[in-house]
């Protein structure tokens, strides 16, 4: 379930603000759509529009799996999308949809998506059902049982996947703290990734200038990256939200920098 993964880590889980489906269906292939790299090439609000008509894709229990396919390679993309109220889907089973997993499918990962959607289905049998999901209270309860789901999947899998997972959950869990203190006190929230290899200085990548220039002048910064995955930095909280490994001895750090008290 990489790609459901990814999008809860890359903040792709959203409340739905309308229970009117194909507002909804919109609302979710807007989100895939503003993924770098996938506007300029697809309408994917047509293509899932189109694709429903075809054929209703609520796969019972109160979710459903709408999606766009493309030909050729690329990345299997998802944006989930909670409705609290629920929406009048039409689904086979007649119940409301609660959540609605989105996915943006090239033909490279046709395999990968039924795969995904196979081990969703299992994790939602393991539990029963979703109503956990329904009687959420907030967004936060609503990412904690889909990482319990992802959980379940991969409960089988080899070691090295199942500790990459309890990483993701330590990495959610201090954003979720996060977000609680945001929550009461005036704060500034920075995204930036961080490019880092053994030859040369770090290369970091933000739009916020201010914070480029507090960044590049922490001498220190490769070795903390390296040593925790939340640290403090002239005033800021750093959460290292993932890790990327490449060849060469590179590596790729995308981040949060949170102030608080501002």
């Amino acid at each position: 379930m990489k790609s459901l993964l990814t999008a809860l880590d890359e903040g792709r889980l959203v409340e739905l603000p309308d229970t009117d489906k194909n507002k909804a269906l919109e609302y979710l292939a807007l989100l895939i759509e503003a993924i770098p790299g996938i506007a300029q090439r697809n309408d994917i609000v047509q293509e899932v529009q189109k694709r429903e008509l075809s054929g209703n894709t609520g796969i019972g229990k109160g979710i459903a799996c709408p999606h766009a396919r493309r030909e050729g390679e690329g990345d299997l993309l998802c944006a989930i999308g909670w409705s609290p109220q629920g929406i009048d889907y039409a689904a086979p089973d007649g119940q409301k949809v609660h959540l609605v997993v989105m996915y943006y499918i090239p033909d490279s990962e046709k395999n990968y998506y039924l795969k995904e959607i196979s081990s969703l289905a299992q994790a939602v049998d393991k539990t029963g059902d979703i109503s956990t999901i329904i009687k959420a209270q907030d967004i936060h309860e609503v990412r904690n049982q889909l990482l319990d789901w992802v959980s379940l999947a991969i409960d089988a899998a080899a070691p090295e996947p199942k500790a990459r997972m309890i990483k993701l959950q330590e990495r959610e869990a201090a954003v979720a703290a996060a977000e609680a203190v945001q929550a009461k006190t005036p704060f500034l929230i920075v995204p930036f990734s961080v490019v880092l290899s053994a030859a040369q200085k770090p290369i970091i990548l933000t739009h916020n200038a201010d914070f480029l220039r507090i960044g590049e002048s922490q001498p220190t910064l490769a070795a903390l990256l390296k040593g925790s995955e939340t640290f403090s930095l002239a005033g800021y909280q750093i959460v290292v939200r993932s890790v990327t490994s490449y060849a060469a001895d590179w590596a790729l750090h995308e981040c949060l920098a949170i102030k608080t008290g501002l």
